[in-house]
């Protein structure tokens, strides 16, 4: 059996199981076994790409920060890439007209950004299908990814992309959950928590902690954790933490009161790129998530430079700062 063939059998008797009080241990175990899966499906997929996307997918980074842009196919990435970066990425209204990884660059508030259009990806990416596993390997590496989506078409569309890439290990607009975990040589497990824990109990973190054979460790939960951040916590290692902003293109053939609607997606621009419209508030909302400050250097015995600002990551730059001062 593949490890495919193990996820998707993991996956069918998950949804055959009904969740209540006696089944919570088990499905815990469940989530624990397919986690595992998926962190050798990555490993696979690194292993066999190189740690890219691989051959026609990787390409020389350039810039500050990269965003890459992550949809179903004739979304518009191709368009809106052309848009913003006045590079051509052959855009039609059939399928799939993207095949490989298209790069460009912007200049935005004096910082050069890369941005990627990556081929479409469809339902079931993540196991495998067409070439989901490349195009996500790609998102593995990007500062921020844009997640477009065709308003003509259900929002559903959001949770599948969602799904799509949590199932590669990526956490889009979450942070890592605040769970401290330290292996011991004897001593078995002991559980301590700061706050109530509402959404798991003892006997199903003990079951999550026996299936990645952690026998004997600390486990101090700092935050109201459920079983996936647990899972997320011990599989650390393969989780990325990426921003993401919810492109809403092709509102040219909405009314007004259903723009009003769209605003009330977090994290989420409703633009037009085919008419250009609204892309100076996306660029916007991509430099805030992106958390870009602007430093202007002042040379020795010189006035300060304001012509030529060096674009960096504020978190960059605070980890600078306290390393200074220590």
């Amino acid at each position: 059996m593949t490890t495919v063939e193990k996820i998707k059998a993991i996956e069918d008797e998950m949804a055959k199981t009904q969740k209540n009080k006696a089944t919570e241990r088990h499905l815990g175990m469940l989530k624990a076994k397919l986690s595992k899966f998926r962190a050798e499906l990555l490993a696979e997929s690194q292993k066999a790409s190189g740690g890219g996307g691989g051959i026609g997918f990787d390409v020389a980074r350039t810039g500050v920060a990269t965003v890459g842009f992550v949809g179903f196919p004739s979304v518009g990435k191709s368009t809106l890439l052309s848009k913003l970066t006045g590079t051509h990425s052959e855009a039609a209204a059939y399928e799939f007209t993207t095949l490989t990884t298209v790069p460009g660059v912007i200049k935005y508030k004096g910082a050069k950004i890369q941005m990627l259009d990556l081929p479409g990806i469809i339902e079931g990416a993540k196991d495998g299908r067409g070439r989901g596993k490349q195009v996500i390997a790609v998102a593995r590496t990007c500062n921020l990814i844009f997640i477009v989506l065709d308003v003509n078409k259900p929002l559903q569309h959001k949770k599948i992309i969602e799904h799509e890439l949590e199932g590669f290990g990526i956490r889009v607009n979450q942070s890592p959950p605040d769970i401290l975990i330290r292996k011991k040589e004897r001593g078995g497990v002991n559980i301590t928590n700061t706050v109530p824990l509402t959404k798991i109990d003892k006997d199903e973190i003990k079951a999550v902690l026996a299936e990645y054979k952690l026998n004997s460790c600390d486990v101090s939960f700092r935050c109201d954790a459920s079983v996936d951040e647990l899972i997320d916590a011990i599989e650390i290692k393969n989780r990325k933490y990426i921003p993401a902003v919810y492109v809403l293109n092709k509102i040219d053939s909405f009314s007004i009161e259903e723009l009003d609607l769209l605003y009330r997606i977090p994290n989420a621009v409703p633009i037009s790129s085919g008419n250009e419209w609204n892309l100076d508030e996306l660029l916007e909302l991509m430099w805030d998530r992106l958390n870009l400050v602007r430093v202007y250097t002042k040379p020795k015995g010189k006035l300060p430079d304001f012509t030529e600002p060096v674009a960096v990551s504020y978190t960059h730059l605070r980890a600078h700062e306290t390393r200074r001062h220590l």
